[in-house]
């Protein structure tokens, strides 16, 4: 939770190019459409740290948009998210997320000076009461990540430049994570002297196979980059600038968004559900979940387009 946002360390601590900025307009692969996922209209209402846009049809893309302050974490980011996600959950419009930063970075972390009241003096007459408070406090910030996974609809992620302390916790909850060859990831807290406390040290482990790897990035908040990440699974695609990445990205979720609603939100489900049992309990929920979700009409128009040869893409399925 406590990912730290220093301005001083931070402006000393790396240069980032500006291939970053979202006010370029040079984008060149799907120029008309990737245009509109930039940030220059400003944060869409009701939102103040976010700004949501639809680039294409059931896509939208959900933009950390604090450029001006490295899309640090504020107090109002932490519900937000919750408030975004959870609309975005029962929108039957959208069908995939693509998630971004605004500016010449994903995010800074959290917004240390914001948040301090929240942190730092816990309410509560007593030590029993103020942990109570606390716990509750971590349990809200822990829902802003949470609520990414809990969302049906697949979530890309695509990062550039730094990603730091709760950048990390957010991503780690995301499905498909891009970035760009100048993005470089920390887990930061322990140099605040803290662990982390928002979903880093539960999902990370499960995202990069090497569990020394997690332990060394972890204990140490070394800064991990862009082919290190690539290399130990944390993302899957590093591209060489933002354009590109965004053009990327953008492309993947319209492949996503052509396929029937109903088995690509079904895959994600079962696909978490999978890596928090064992094997044996995944298949019965996955029997489970079929036993009703195969009498889709979804399952005939696709077995019919692909006798025909033609793509999912020319497949009207209905909303979900």
């Amino acid at each position: 939770m406590l990912s730290v946002f220093v301005r001083a360390a931070l402006t000393t601590s790396y240069n980032v190019p500006d291939v970053g900025h979202t006010d370029r307009r040079s984008w060149e692969p799907g120029q008309a459409v990737v245009r509109a996922m930039s940030s220059s209209g400003g944060a869409a209402s009701p939102y103040t740290t976010l700004s949501i846009s639809h680039p294409a049809e059931s896509i939208t893309h959900v933009e950390l948009h604090r450029p001006e302050k490295r899309n640090a974490m504020n107090k109002a980011f932490w519900s937000e998210m919750v408030d975004c996600f959870n609309e975005i959950a029962v929108d039957s419009g959208c069908r995939v997320v693509v998630v971004s930063g605004a500016g010449k970075v994903f995010t800074a972390g959290i917004d240390l000076m914001d948040m301090a009241s929240d942190i730092l003096i816990p309410e509560g007459d007593d030590a029993a009461r103020i942990a109570w408070n606390m716990k509750r406090v971590i349990a809200k910030y822990q829902e802003t990540f949470s609520v990414i996974e809990k969302c049906p609809k697949p979530v890309v992620v695509a990062v550039h430049g730094a990603c730091v302390g709760g950048g990390v916790d957010l991503i780690t909850a995301c499905d498909i994570r891009l970035c760009t060859q100048d993005a470089w990831f920390q887990i930061k807290e322990v140099d605040i002297g803290l662990a982390a406390d928002v979903g880093t040290l539960q999902r990370l482990p499960k995202v990069i196979g090497s569990r020394s790897l997690v332990n060394e990035l972890a204990l140490t908040a070394r800064k991990m980059f862009a082919d290190e990440a690539k290399s130990s699974g944390l993302v899957s695609r590093v591209f060489a600038d933002k354009e590109a990445m965004m053009a990327a990205a953008l492309e993947m979720a319209e492949e996503i968004a052509g396929r029937s609603p109903v088995a690509v939100q079904g895959t994600k489900v079962n696909l978490i559900y999978s890596r928090d049992h064992s094997v044996t309990e995944g298949l019965d929920y996955m029997a489970t979940w079929n036993m009703s979700m195969l009498q889709t009409q979804d399952v005939m128009k696709s077995a019919q387009a692909s006798m025909e040869k033609k793509s999912p893409k020319t497949i009207t399925f209905s909303k979900l």
